[in-house]
C-alpha cells in the first residue's frame, strides 16, 4: 500500500475564519473554517482518502479492511486510532478550557481523554493565549475566580510567534486566543470542559453550555510544566532540518523544513502522518507516479511501506507512534 491523501472534514465553530480555505485549501461550504481534522478516525469527523483504488472510503473503514498492521506494531497499545490532527483558525479567541485525562474521561465521558500539543503556524502582531496558571492557586480560589468572572487575572498569558511549541497535559487550562493559526496534533478525542465563555452564544441563539463542575475536578492548579519551545533542537541532515516538537506516550512530532531532497522510511513499527504546512513538493517511490505535495496536504503513510523519497522546497509535520 502506498502513500494515501485524506480530505478532512471541517468544523464551523462561531470563532473561526477563512485561513483554512484561502491558504490551506481546505474545502467547506461553511462561511467559517474553525477547524481541518487533518488526520482522524473520530466518528466527529472521518478523514476521507482521494484518489487511487480507496478514493472515497474513510481511514477508518480502511483499517477495518486492511487491519492495523497498516498502524504498526507501536499502535498495538491502543484499542483505538490514537491520534487526530488538526488545523485551527481562531478569528476570535476560544474559551478557556481544559481536558480530562484517561481515567476520568473513560468513566464521565465513554472516551479516553485529550493531551494535546500545539504549533503555531501564523498570527497577528501581538496575539496570545492562555497556556495554565502563572501561580499555583487552591481549588476554592479556582471556583471563585469562576464565579466572579476574575479567572483570567491568574491565568499564564503568552503572546505567541510562528515556531512556538505548547505540549498541553491533560489537566492543564488552555485557550488560544485571536489572530491565530496553529496545527494541534492530540489524543483521539473530542472532550472538552469549558470554564469560561465570555458571554457568548451558539448558533441556536442560546448561551454555550459551560462545564464547570468537570473542570474543577480534573484542572490542575499550578503553572505548565513544559516551556513554550520545541523539546529538541534542529538537526540537520543534508538538505533537510529536523526539530522534535514534542514526544509523549500518545505521539511523537517533528518539523521537517526541506530544500531540496531527502530520504525517508517508514518501517513497520508506526505509521506517518504528513501535514504540509508551507511551499510545495512532491513525494517519490519507486517507479510509482509522484504524489505532489502543497500546504494544506496530509497524507497518510501505512506502517511498513518501507523507503520513500521527498523532493522540493517545503515545510511538513511529521507525526508517528
Amino acid at each position: 500500500m502506498g502513500p494515501l491523501k485524506l480530505i478532512a472534514p471541517c468544523k464551523d465553530y462561531l470563532w473561526g475564519g477563512t485561513k483554512l480555505r484561502t491558504e490551506y485549501r481546505q474545502q467547506s461550504a461553511a462561511q467559517k473554517l474553525a477547524e481541518s481534522w487533518m488526520l482522524s478516525c473520530h466518528p466527529d469527523g472521518l478523514s476521507v482518502i482521494s484518489g487511487g483504488i480507496f478514493d472515497g472510503m474513510t481511514l477508518k473503514d480502511l483499517i477495518a479492511q486492511e487491519g492495523r498492521g497498516i498502524l504498526g506494531t507501536n499502535c498495538g497499545r491502543f484499542e483505538q486510532f490514537p491520534v487526530l490532527v488538526k488545523l485551527i483558525d481562531a478569528q476570535d479567541r476560544l474559551s478557556i478550557q481544559v481536558h480530562p485525562d484517561n481515567e476520568y474521561a473513560l468513566e464521565h465521558e465513554g472516551e479516553y481523554g485529550k493531551t494535546e500539543m500545539w504549533y503555531i503556524l501564523e498570527n497577528e502582531p501581538g496575539a496570545y493565549l492562555y497556556y495554565g496558571f502563572r501561580k499555583e492557586i487552591s481549588k476554592e480560589e479556582f471556583a471563585g475566580r469562576i464565579h466572579n468572572q476574575t479567572l483570567t487575572e491568574v491565568l499564564n498569558k503568552v503572546e505567541v510567534h510562528p515556531g512556538d511549541v505548547f505540549f498541553i497535559d491533560a489537566g492543564t487550562l488552555h485557550a488560544i486566543g485571536a489572530g491565530i493559526v496553529l496545527a494541534e496534533i492530540q489524543q483521539n478525542s473530542n472532550t472538552t470542559y469549558r470554564i469560561y465563555d465570555y458571554g457568548r452564544v451558539g448558533a441556536d441563539g442560546k448561551p454555550r453550555a459551560l462545564h464547570v463542575d468537570k473542570a474543577l475536578d480534573v484542572t490542575r492548579l499550578k503553572r505548565p510544566v513544559r516551556p513554550a519551545k520545541p523539546q529538541g533542537e534542529p538537526v540537520r541532515d543534508g538538505d533537510c532540518v529536523r526539530t522534535l516538537l514534542a514526544s509523549c506516550p500518545y505521539f511523537t512530532v517533528s518539523r521537517i523544513a526541506l530544500s531540496g531532497e531527502t530520504a525517508m522510511a517508514a518501517d513497520t513499527s508506526s505509521f506517518q502522518s504528513l501535514l504540509c504546512v508551507s511551499g510545495e513538493g512532491t513525494l517519490c517511490r519507486g517507479k510509482e507516479t509522484p504524489v505532489p505535495l502543497q500546504k494544506g496536504d496530509s497524507l497518510f503513510i501505512p506502517a511498513g511501506m518501507g523507503g520513500y523519497t521527498l523532493k522540493g522546497s517545503l515545510e511538513f509535520l511529521l507525526t508517528t507512534l
